[in-house]
This record gives C-alpha cells, structure tokens and sequence, in this order.
C-alpha cells in the first residue's frame, strides 16, 4: 500500500462522456468483458467467455435482490412537479423514507399525487430525505407503485424523462437481473445484469455451483466521497442476508480450497464482512457499511465479475483493492482507449485478486 492509495484524487480516470452507456445491449450476454487477470495480463473478450474462466468446483455468488419501481414523477398540491425516491419502508408498508424534489418546500402535511397514487408527507428529517405516507393498503400500495413508478436508473443516464413509454417499460426489465426475486433495492446489481438464463444453464453444467445472497443496494450507492483523504469517508449501510444454504457451499469451497467468484461489489462486501479475518461463514442478516480499500486482508473472494465504476468512487476504490490500484487504472484506461461502454448499462469486467 502506498502513501497515495488512501488519496481520493488517486481514483481517478479521463473517460469521454460518449462512453457513458445510456441504454444496455442488445443482448444481455452480448457486452464486452475486461478481462484482469492475477499475472497482470489484460484481455479483450465477449461476456460470454466466462465459460471459460470459470472452472469446475468453482463457486458463482451473485445478489438475487430486485429493484423496486422506486422513482414517483408527479405533482404537488400547488400544481408543481414532485418527484420521489423510495428509500426503504417502515414497518406498515405503505410508510416510506424517500428522497424529494423539491425538497426545501417539503414539510410534514404536504401532499403530492402521482397518477393514481395520493401521497402525504408525515415527518422530514435533517438530511433532507421525508417519511411519506400513501394512504392505502399495503396491497392497493404495491399494485400502485408498479403501475406509477419507474425504475431509478442512476444519475448518469440523461434519457429518463423524455424516453417514450416502450423505452422505459424495457428499462423495467433490463435494469434487473434474470435471477432477482428479493424486493428491496433501488439500484440494480449491475453486474448480472449480462447474465441470461441459458448462461446460467451452460456455467452449472461445467460443474460452477451458483449461489444467492442478498443484499438491497441503496441509493447511497451513488453518493460522491468528498473527502480527500479515504480514512475520512463515512460509507453508507446496506442490509443483506445470507441463507444456511449459501453460507454452507460457499465455507465448504473455501475449506477443499475452490474459488469463490463474486457477481458484483454487492456479494463482495457481503463475503467479506461475514468472512472477515478467516471467520467461518454462517447464515446471517443484517447491514453492512465495509468500505474495502487498499491493504484490505481479502478473507473469501479470489475473483469477481463487476462493471465499470465511476471515477473517484468508494467502488473503484474496491477494485483496486482487489487487483492492485496501478494495475486496474492501467486496465480501465486501455478499456477506454478501446471504446468500452461504461457503468451500469455498459460492459464488464473480470478481475482477478493480485
């Protein structure tokens, strides 16, 4: 480690903004892969060639989390635009913490509507985010939100008011992996989204044994570090659950000494939290805030599938971490040299622990 790696200003890459994939693939195992191997060679391949980096007995974890509709584009009493995003709910379900714009005109009592969905503000809090209440049953709530709502693409994907509506019904499925099933999240876990059913059929018939975790990504995801100096960073928490199941055939993997390959920055956290310092997995739920840096004692993961991160990002940070700092930002800078498509729509990488 050196005395730069704990330096925001160290994570940092020249990417033209033409890069910025604003909408996925045509098809989802059709992205391009990175390919950032332990002897520090770098390969350019098709996603698909993942069937020949995984190998039998290997272990594939992946986030079965699903992205709620979580993004509300309505109207204020007064006639003003409202917007919301849904953070988490409160124990009724038809409660929720959320984001607002605008949010300086927001107090408690204050009502919107979104289509046929009334809300009313009961709390705000000092950071800005609202309690919001919907005053219907829990069930009326659900049927709702997946009529009126839209799903909450990141901020970088400029299109999201002005796409038709068969644009934004294919963002419903697209912004969602094949395998999520938990609700929970307003972001997707972006590297499986490449994954199709058939590939997953072709990696368990060469003997990859593929196993779920959850963890609900929240919008903190998208929150700028902005200190310097990464010891400063308070990093946001994110729930997750790991089953028996998983726990078990991820711990055994580790003991007979096969890889365990994580989908995605989610899974990585999660493995590494509850694996931390050789600790033996076990069922477990609960919240992680690990922000995973330089000189981090890796204890579960040997490799991982992940898309490209934003410059200056807690989750660049993570993949430097995992294959070396000058080794990654030399891999991404010749992915942007060769015209790789980049964060959450974009391609993905392969990288292997240094």
């Amino acid at each position: 480690m050196s005395e730069h790696d704990d330096l925001l200003s160290t994570y940092d890459f020249e990417l033209p903004a033409a890069q910025i994939a604003q909408h996925p693939a045509a098809r989802r195992d059709e992205s391009r892969l990175l390919v950032v191997r332990n002897s520090g060679q770098v390969d350019h391949k098709r996603f698909r060639y993942v069937l020949d980096l995984l190998q039998n007995g290997d272990v594939l974890v992946r986030n079965d989390t699903k992205v709620l509709p979580a993004r509300l584009i309505g109207r204020r009493e007064t006639g003003g635009r409202a917007e919301l995003l849904l953070l988490h709910p409160h124990a009724d379900g038809v409660t929720w913490r959320a984001m607002v714009k605008p949010a300086k005109t927001m107090r408690a009592g204050r009502r919107m509507l979104f289509g046929k969905l009334g809300a009313e503000v009961s709390a705000k809090h000092e950071d800005g985010t609202i309690d919001v209440r919907f005053p219907v049953s829990r069930d009326d709530f659900e049927r709702l939100l997946a009529q009126e709502g839209r799903m909450p693409l990141p901020p970088y994907i400029h299109r999201q008011d002005e796409e038709p509506p068969e644009v934004l019904a294919e963002d419903r499925e697209r912004y969602q992996t094949v395998y999520a099933r938990r609700d929970g999240a307003v972001a997707a876990p972006t590297a499986g989204l490449h994954f199709t059913p058939d590939l997953l059929a072709e990696i368990a018939a060469r003997g990859v044994e593929v196993v779920d975790l959850t963890l609900h990504v929240g919008a903190g995801t998208f929150l700028p570090v902005r200190t310097e100096r990464l010891d400063d960073h308070v990093m946001h928490a994110e729930r997750y659950e790991l089953s028996t199941e998983s726990a078990a055939a991820i711990q055994t993997a580790r003991e007979e000494g096969r890889r365990v390959v994580a989908v995605g920055t989610t899974a990585t956290r999660v493995l590494e939290t509850l694996g931390a310092n050789g600790r033996p997995l076990a069922a477990a739920a609960g919240s992680t805030d690990l922000f995973i840096r330089s000189g981090h004692d890796w204890s579960v993961i040997d490799a991982m599938l992940t898309n490209f991160h934003l410059p200056k990002s807690t989750l660049l940070v993570l993949v430097c971490a995992l294959a070396g700092t000058e080794r990654l930002l030399a891999a991404y800078r010749e992915a942007v040299a060769a015209q790789y498509r980049f964060f959450s729509y974009g391609d993905a990488c392969w990288i292997e622990r240094a």
